[in-house]
């Protein structure tokens, strides 16, 4: 019995959570698109990047792989003092150096582009 509730169960759950990450995602892409473009001047004053790691045993039994890998992101801080955090890609990070003073390029939660000064 206990196997049934679990062979049923599970999948419906896998199910409403993949369901619940596709909604939150088109959510905010549609939020996104219904922003207006902005551009303001602002200065990069942090960078920080988050290393995820997993780590999966051969079929075989025999050994260990791990998978690795990095998010970027920008935090900005724009006239008046408010801070803006932007999730960014790997070239985009290595460009950029704390203390940067620019125009930021963004529309909602989406980050567009700094044009350095």
């Amino acid at each position: 019995m206990l196997f049934d509730i679990i062979f049923y169960i599970v999948p419906i759950f896998i199910f409403i959570i993949s369901i619940t990450i596709i909604i939150k995602g088109i959510s905010q892409w549609k939020y996104n698109n219904s922003q207006p473009t902005l551009m303001v001047s602002a200065k990069l004053i942090s960078k920080r990047a988050n290393v995820s790691t997993t780590m999966h045993n051969h079929p075989d039994g025999v050994g260990t792989h791990f998978d690795s890998s990095t998010s970027y992101y920008l935090t900005f801080e724009v006239e008046g003092g408010s801070r803006l955090e932007f999730h960014v890609g790997g070239h985009e990070f290595g460009l950029l150096v704390e203390g940067d003073t620019g125009k930021l390029k963004f529309q909602g939660t989406r980050y567009l582009g700094f044009d350095r000064q």
